[in-house]
């Protein structure tokens, strides 16, 4: 049985954080052992741009900024600036390693519509 503070806990981290799937986890950290660093970090933003408005960037950073939402998966962690936390919120990242896709996925609720080549949302 679920008590209303613990509903209320669970709906207001759920909406703030990014979700990293066991197996794009496994890629984020394979890729930052070859870089060869142990201060690396998956920094997941939103920029203007692309054909829908906004598209997505995922880069490493070992940066930590002011307002920075920060979560970890399987030894990773995943940073979001304050201004894309919105847009990002509830979004998960998944890696795909098949012959008709591979790369880094993200399935973003708050996505209203996306372009044909799926970098960029409105």
């Amino acid at each position: 049985m679920t008590t209303p503070a613990q509903t209320e806990s669970t709906e207001a981290q759920a909406p703030t954080s990014v979700v990293l799937t066991d197996v794009a986890a496994q890629k984020v950290k394979a890729l930052i052992e070859q870089e060869g660093r142990d201060d690396l970090r998956l920094r997941v933003a939103v920029q203007p741009g692309g054909c829908s408005g906004l598209r997505y960037q995922l880069f490493f950073d070992e940066r930590s900024l002011d307002g920075d939402v920060v979560s970890g998966y399987d030894g990773v962690e995943v940073v979001v600036d304050r201004m894309s936390a919105p847009y990002l919120a509830g979004a998960t990242i998944d890696f795909a390693d098949r012959i008709d896709a591979q790369g880094f996925t993200i399935d973003n609720p708050n996505a209203g519509s996306s372009c044909a080549c799926g970098d960029s949302f409105s």
